[in-house]
């Protein structure tokens, strides 16, 4: 958070008379011309204007230069690898306009300065090339221009952008800092563009670090002097509060500033009540340092707050206090421009989105956010993870990239190293190759600024690497450890529904905290009523694309349900990964992919909040926050599903990483079916300290008193507080009196067909393992089907839990975890041939297909009814009391009146589907 201000010399230092502000601002109306065929340096570009106009800061993409689109919707790679730009170009463009700097400038040096620019650009003045080009992707751009500018005379100012890649910095252009994925390769300048004078002899940065245990900051002032002759200098340094003004300190010293940059430090003791910066208290402090030379004098403010960040072994540690990152991705998505914001009001509309959710930590994804990013940051008590822009699997390779990042680390450092928010930083996202280069840069970066805490890489696919922590990790982000997962990707399939279970022996030894790495990931089906919100630069022909096809289909009245089944599926899942993170030790936080939708990457839409942030209606940031905050209420029980002669057993836990320890505290239990409550009870707790509190009580509920099949809802709350959680089981009878009545079961086809020829009522049940159809899964499309096509393509189960057949099997209209064992034992049918009948139970395709998908099929064919069932209704049912109890509700149905199912034909058309494979489940890396 910088301001630079230039003062004469009868302004005494630190005075209340103001000085004019010595900056010209250049945003406005250019000139540009684009350069596709690079002509431009031999036919002397610079210094012409040009007959096409352009407002900047601004895109050629907003100004509709370039390459219009001709793709229309369709169900293509190109449409659906990401939102589309309605005009595009990547090459030279010049950019010019006629500049008239003050004639009272003669005595300063002027410095240009450009915000971001994509990615390399030079620089002239009426002409005259200026010295030196800049090329970094997350810094500004700035020139000195002293040289060259006649002051009180109109000239002609031309900035070159040249967004052709530099670097390989990304398998495939994904790197979030150079990509079409998400953000665009916008040609352009934005943000902050201007002329400013400045004093020859003057502060060329001013970097901060605060000592939180000894209530200290040390100022280390580099000092520029542009004249030939070394000149004393007074520095004064003052602190006060930011939006308080209180003076906390002031210090001042006499130096020597040689010709070129010399460093002076200086140090303040701020007092022992001076406050720290955190989430809940983000308190922030300005650190002015004057400068006076003869007869100038300068002023720098740079924003600052005094934290400590550490890690206690396995530990995050800020300010004495153990943290828990409760984090989501930033990946450059911002759909109305390709671009990133450099205004702080559309940050703080995203920050509170994600507050709104829960969370206190963002990570971004091989790329580094503008100054308005971390100004808000700062100000609402947000925990940043930066990274260089880089996301490769051969980095060492080519030594002028890794030359390129450690510069560009540098700046990183200097631009914006001073933020309390900047708390953790990474080289960049799953990096491969060469491991000792990596450890290289990394000590580099560690030496030259400890106000942070660095990792290698987040996450690699490196062999003998990403499964255990470097040697210089501060901390260790991944999906997995050499000794197991710790996200639910790896579990949740595979394994039955257990909310006993944690990552400790994954971590076990580990001696840096872990933060698990894109937790989630789970694909929702598209919210088609985005569509009319894409007004910007990027066209959304996937989600036409999608529409239309639904539309070809007669299926586009079913979209609304698909959102609604397949959120409600990735919101469970994404509460017991945040749990199981939440329960184990060593875990010092997550990072979501995503809290909002990937846009990119195969149309990645994993979002419970669209790509503006907002919701989808599948769940509000309130219900969120029951398992997503700083305090939250705990159950470790063995299973979702239970029979009415068992004891439901849970033991009560809590993690607090809230503002304050909590002591004397009650913890209250309650068990309802139908909001009607079955039992209570209350647990004390005398003291709540920070971090995981296991063994808190023990809830023990008998359930002879649930005679019919039942969803449970527990709730556990601590008592004068908001903090609650809840958490569905389901119990059934322990003893069913399936009666089959007249209805005649089979697995095979050919009887199946010769008993409706008779006119029998049929439950045709084939074995799932020799059904040609889709992988049955309980968890849905990981990330995208186009990104990752070598996956089963569902995406959870869609019922009307009124339907008849359902009655005595309680369900809502998306899958629960009840549903695991009918999912995991079955193959998904896929009907688009059938007309007629009905589905009673679906399965939602993945938007590239949008096929008709069944698990439970009804429908007259001939003179008799089937029920098609996918799912296993036979095998061990003394030991699956779901497929018990839905074989008891399905002939229940079939058994009464209301069992009288429309014409059914074409079942003849799908006859090879049944009995001719040999089904084998997916590892869960398989995908890859």
């Amino acid at each position: 958070m910088k301001n630079t201000l230039i003062a004469w010399l009868f302004c005494l230092p630190f005075a209340s008379c103001t000085s004019p502000v010595t900056q010209m601002d250049l945003s406005g109306q250019w000139t540009v011309c684009l350069d596709s065929t690079d002509v431009g340096m031999d036919a002397s570009y610079g210094g012409k204007l040009f007959d096409t106009s352009i407002t900047l800061p601004g895109t050629t993409d907003e100004a509709h230069l370039g390459t219009k689109c001709t793709l229309k919707p369709a169900l293509e790679k190109s449409q659906l690898l990401h939102l589309t730009r309605a005009y595009s170009y990547v090459g030279p463009a010049w950019y010019s306009r006629e500049i008239q700097v003050p004639s009272d400038w003669k005595e300063k040096d002027c410095i240009l300065h450009l915000e971001r620019v994509l990615w390399d650009t030079q620089v002239w003045i009426d002409g005259q090339k200026v010295e030196g080009h800049e090329e970094s992707l997350t810094t500004p751009h700035e020139y000195d221009l002293t040289p060259y500018i006649q002051p009180g005379k109109k000239q002609v100012l031309t900035v070159r952008v040249d967004n052709r890649k530099r670097y390989d910095m990304s398998v495939n252009d994904l790197a979030h800092a150079y990509t079409d994925a998400t953000q665009v390769k916008w040609n352009g300048i934005l943000g902050d563009m201007y002329i400013k004078a400045v004093e020859k002899t003057r502060v060329e940065s001013l970097q901060l670090y605060p000592d939180a245990a000894s209530r200290t900051v040390k100022a280390v002032v580099s000092v520029y002097n542009s004249s030939s002759q070394t000149a004393p200098v007074n520095l004064s340094l003052q602190v006060k509060g930011k939006d308080d003004s209180k003076s906390y300190a002031s210090v001042e010293t006499q130096a020597e500033a040689v010709k070129g940059y010399s460093t002076v430090e200086l140090t303040c003791q701020l007092g022992d009540n001076a406050p720290l910066w955190d989430e809940f208290n983000p308190y922030l402090y300005d650190a002015s340092v004057e400068l006076v030379s003869g007869k100038s004098t300068s002023l720098t403010t740079e924003t600052f707050g005094l934290r400590d960040i550490r890690h206690e072994e396995n530990k995050l540690v800020l300010n004495d206090k153990p943290i828990f990152l409760r984090g989501t991705l930033e990946c450059c998505i911002f759909p109305l421009t390709g671009t990133p914001p450099t205004d702080e009001a559309s940050w703080e509309k995203l920050y509170a989105s994600a507050r709104e959710y829960g969370m206190n930590h963002l990570r971004f994804h091989s790329w580094c956010p503008p100054e308005a990013a971390f100004n808000v940051a700062d100000e609402m008590g947000f925990y940043v993870q930066v990274e260089l822009p880089v996301w490769s699997v051969t980095l060492g390779k080519d030594s002028a990239t890794v030359e390129f990042l450690r510069a560009e680390a540098k700046r990183i450092s200097k631009e914006y190293g001073n933020h309390p928010s900047f708390c953790f930083w990474s080289i960049g996202n799953e990096l491969q190759y060469d491991f000792n280069i990596l450890a290289s840069m990394l000590g580099e970066m560690k030496a030259a600024d400890d106000r942070h805490l660095y990792t290698t890489t987040s996450f690699t696919f490196e062999k003998g690497h990403g499964d255990w922590p470097e040697n210089q990790d501060d901390f260790f982000v991944t999906q997995w450890t050499k000794k197991g997962w710790v996200r639910g990707q790896g579990v949740f399939n595979q394994e039955l529904p257990s909310f006993d279970k944690d990552f400790r022996a994954s971590i076990d030894g580990m001696e840096v905290p872990l933060v698990t790495h894109e937790v989630g990931q789970y694909s929702v089906y598209p919210d088609l009523t985005e569509i009319p919100k894409y007004t910007g630069t990027l066209m959304p022909l996937n989600f036409m694309a999608v529409k239309e096809d639904l539309e070809k289909k007669g299926l586009i009245d079913k979209a609304p349900e698909y959102l609604q089944a397949s959120g409600k599926l990735a919101a469970i899942l994404y509460k017991e990964e945040i749990e199981r993170a939440l329960k184990t030790p060593g875990i010092s936080g997550f990072q979501l992919l995503d809290l909002h939708d990937f846009p990119g990457q195969g149309t990645a839409l994993v979002g419970l909040l669209n790509a503006f942030w907002e919701s989808k209606g599948i769940l509000t940031g309130e219900e969120f926050r029951e398992f997503c905050a700083p305090v939250v209420p705990l159950l470790r029980f063995p299973k979702a599903v239970y029979t009415n002669n068992e004891t439901f057993e849970a033991q009560i836990e809590l993690c607090n990483y809230g503002k304050d320890e909590l002591k004397n505290s009650t913890l209250s239990w309650e068990i309802t079916a139908d909001g009607r409550s079955l039992g209570k009870g209350k647990t004390p707790a005398a003291a709540l300290a920070f971090g995981h509190n296991g063994g808190l009580g023990k809830i023990s509920f008998p359930l002879q008193q649930v005679t019919n099949a039942s969803k449970l809802e527990v709730c556990l709350s601590l008592d004068g507080t908001e903090y609650r959680n809840r958490w569905n089981v389901w119990v059934y009878p322990s003893s069913v009196d399936t009666k089959w009545g007249d209805v005649k079961y089979t697995r095979s086809y050919d009887e199946a067909m010769a008993l409706l020829k008779k006119g029998e009522k049929v439950l045709f049940n084939p074995d799932w393992r020799t059904l040609q159809g889709i992988e049955g899964k309980f968890v849905p499309v990981f990330w995208s089907p186009v990104h990752f096509p070598n996956q089963a393509g569902t995406m959870g189960v869609l019922c009307n839990p009124t339907h008849p057949a359902l009655a005595d099997f309680p369900t809502d209209m998306h899958t629960d975890w009840q549903w695991w064992d009918l999912n995991i034992n079955s193959t998904t049918l896929v009907v688009d041939s059938l007309q007629g009948g009905a589905s009673v139970v679906e399965m939602v395709d993945n938007f590239v297909h949008n096929r008709r998908l069944t698990s439970l099929y009804e429908g007259r064919v001939g003179e008799g009814k089937l029920m098609l069932a996918t799912f296993d209704l036979q095998t061990a049912l003394d030991k699956r009391p779901v497929a018990r109890q839905m074989l008891y509700s399905i002939l229940n149905y079939m058994n009464s009146e209301e069992f009288a199912p429309t014409q059914l034909e074409g079942l003849d058309k799908i006859k090879d589907m049944f009995g001719t494979a040999r089904n084998q489940k997916q590892p869960a890396k398989g995908i890859y």
